[in-house]
């Protein structure tokens, strides 16, 4: 696994962010370091444009100023932390990278694949994932799990934009088969993390232990 960069993608209430968890956790196990991050975030000024991007006060942001804050925040994330970590053989797992941006804004919100893919370039500073593992769920569920407690701006877009999403990613799953793989992320945490693993021991011939059904 050493200097392995994996990404987890999915809708809104996929349950990714608790499958890093646990994969964080499975790792850690091991005597690899292990660089734990989340997008937009991972850096103070990342982080502020994640405040500045969520934030439902912010209603009047315009497509083209949401794609680019993300490639900025991306673009921070990707110098200050990403490569350095890579670098010195660390494996790094990120929940959510510029898939999300394909899926969003080019999904989501209709901006010009080709104008999405040039800026994810920019912004990933030409940094790849090893594996990218979507999680996937029916829009309807994972909304109502994301919106429990209330909406930010991009989940207080509704369920049709969360539909052209996962379409969005499924279809980056056919376009790049050998990196971008679907794991169904229905039923309980320990059945999905348990397919999970078995994809990360098919593409990266990594074992999990101790965690999972």
């Amino acid at each position: 696994m050493a200097g392995t960069f994996i990404t987890l993608e999915g809708i809104d209430g996929c349950g990714k962010s608790t499958q890093i968890e646990r994969l964080a956790e499975a790792l850690k196990m091991s005597d690899a370091e292990v660089v734990w991050l989340r997008e937009p975030g991972g850096t103070p000024i990342s982080e502020k444009i994640r405040t500045l991007l969520l934030d439902p006060d912010n209603s009047e942001m315009c497509d083209e100023c949401e794609l680019l804050l993300y490639e900025a925040s991306r673009a921070q994330l990707v110098r200050e932390v990403i490569e350095p970590a890579l670098a010195r053989d660390a494996t790094v797992i990120c929940d959510r990278y510029f898939d999300s941006t394909y899926a969003y804004q080019h999904g989501g919100r209709g901006l010009q694949e080709q104008l999405v893919d040039t800026c994810n370039k920019l912004g990933s500073c030409g940094v790849v994932p090893s594996l990218t593992v979507v999680f996937d769920l029916d829009p309807t569920v994972a909304l109502s799990r994301a919106t429990t407690g209330g909406a930010d701006r991009l989940e207080g877009e509704g369920l049709g934009f969360q539909q052209r999403i996962r379409a969005a990613y499924l279809h980056l799953a056919e376009l790049e088969p050998k990196r971008v793989r679907v794991v169904d992320a229905s039923g309980s945490p320990d059945e999905v993390f348990a397919r999970f693993a078995m994809v990360l021991a098919e593409v990266a011939g990594v074992t999990i232990g101790g965690l999972g059904a």
